[in-house]
C-alpha cells in the first residue's frame, strides 16, 4: 500500500512539472483552486449561537445546542434544496454540581447569514435544527427554547473536536485499478486518502440510519406558510375549597374535516396542538395535569375539539403522551362526554 502511493505521489509531480512546463496558466489556475479547497476543508468550525432547548420527560436537565458556522458543510444548491448539516455526537456534561446534554450542529456560514438578516428565516432554521436533534437523538423537545446571551457552552476545542471527531472510510485504489491515471484522477485518488473527513452529501433519510455521517440533510429553509393560531378557551375546574380538579380545553378547529390531521401532545404542564398548514397552538397549562388520563373529543360537526385533564400535585414532569381523540358526530354525545362545555 505505501509502495502504491509513492507511486502516485511520483506521477503525480511527474504530471505537475510537466503541466507547469506546458500549461503554464493552467498550471497556476490548479494551485488556486486547490489552496481554496485545501482553505475551505481545513477551516474549523467556528460558533454562532447557543440554543437552550427543553428536553420532555423525567430527566430534565437543559439541553444546550451550539449552533455553529463551518465551511466545510456545503451551502444548499437552492432555497428549496435541503440543507446540508454537520452533527457532533449528544453528550451528557457533569461537574460542580451542573448536569446538562449538549450537542454541536454546524451549518455553512451563508445559511446562518441569510438567517440573520432576516428573522423570520432564522425562527424557521432553529425549528428544523430542534426537529434534526429530535429524529437524530430520539427526543422530544418542547417547541419553547432560549437563545443564550452566550454564543458556545463549553470550550471552543472541545466542540471543534466533537465535530470533527468522526471519521469517514478512507477509499483506496484496488490491485485492478489501472497504473496510468490523468492528472484529475489521480488528484481526487490523493485527496481520497489525504482527506478522509471530506464533505459527503447523504439523503434526509440517513438521519434516522445507524452509520453516523460527516454531512447530512435536513428540509429546506425555504420559509413555510405561517400556521393560524386557533381561537381557545381554557378553563380550570375547582372545588368548594378552590382546590384544582381539572382543565378543560376548547379549540375551534373550523379548516378541520378529520380528527387524523391533528397532532395532539400533552405532558403534565403544556399541551401541543399542530395540524400541518392549518393550525398550531402551544400552551403552558395554568395547573399540573395528570397526562395519561386526558381525555379529547372531536365535534365533527362543530369541528371543536374538547379536551379534559384532571389536576394533580406538583411532581416531576414526565413525557409527552398522545392523546386518542374521540369523534362526536352530534351534539348530544359531546355534551355527554364534556358536560362542562
Amino acid at each position: 500500500m505505501a509502495g502504491e502511493a509513492l507511486a502516485r505521489a511520483a506521477q503525480l509531480w511527474s504530471l505537475l512539472d510537466e503541466m507547469a512546463e506546458n500549461e503554464p496558466q493552467a498550471y497556476r489556475r490548479l494551485l488556486r483552486q486547490q489552496r481554496a479547497e485545501a482553505e475551505r476543508l481545513c477551516a474549523p468550525p467556528e460558533p454562532h449561537l447557543c440554543l437552550r432547548a427543553r428536553p420532555a420527560g423525567a430527566v430534565r436537565e437543559p439541553l444546550f445546542i451550539n449552533v455553529c458556522g463551518w465551511k466545510r458543510v456545503p451551502a444548499p444548491k437552492a432555497p428549496s434544496e435541503p440543507t446540508p448539516v454537520s452533527a457532533g455526537p449528544l453528550e451528557e456534561v457533569s461537574g460542580d454540581g451542573d448536569l446538562y446534554s449538549i450537542i454541536d450542529i454546524a451549518y455553512n456560514p451563508d445559511v446562518l447569514q441569510r438567517g440573520e438578516e432576516n428573522p423570520e428565516k432564522m425562527e424557521h432554521l432553529i425549528r428544523l435544527t430542534l426537529k434534526f436533534v429530535e429524529e437524530r437523538c430520539n427526543l422530544i423537545l418542547s417547541y419553547l427554547y432560549t437563545i443564550e446571551s452566550f454564543k458556545l457552552k463549553g470550550s471552543l476545542e472541545t466542540m471543534q473536536q466533537r465535530l470533527k471527531g468522526r471519521q469517514m472510510p478512507t477509499p483506496h485504489l484496488s490491485q485492478n485499478t489501472k497504473k496510468e491515471l490523468t492528472l484529475n484522477e489521480l488528484l481526487h485518488a490523493v485527496e481520497a486518502e489525504d482527506c478522509s473527513n471530506a464533505p459527503v452529501l447523504l439523503k434526509e433519510e440517513s438521519v434516522t440510519q445507524s452509520k453516523v455521517h460527516l454531512i447530512e440533510e435536513i428540509t429546506s429553509t425555504e420559509m413555510p406558510e405561517k400556521l393560524s393560531t386557533p381561537v381557545y378557551e381554557i378553563t380550570t375546574v375547582k372545588d368548594a375549597n378552590k382546590k384544582p380538579l381539572k382543565i378543560e380545553l376548547k379549540i375551534e378547529l373550523p379548516k378541520v374535516s378529520s380528527v387524523s390531521e391533528c397532532d395532539l401532545r400533552i405532558s403534565k404542564d403544556d399541551i401541543i396542538i399542530e395540524v400541518p398548514e392549518k393550525y398550531k397552538l402551544q400552551l403552558d397549562l395554568p395547573e399540573l395535569v395528570d397526562e395519561e388520563t386526558t381525555t379529547a373529543v372531536f365535534h365533527k360537526g362543530k369541528r371543536v375539539l374538547f379536551i379534559s385533564a384532571s389536576c394533580q400535585a406538583r411532581s416531576l414532569k414526565t413525557a409527552f403522551c398522545p392523546v386518542h381523540v374521540h369523534i362526536c358526530q352530534n351534539k348530544t354525545k359531546a355534551q355527554n362526554e364534556n358536560p362542562n362545555f
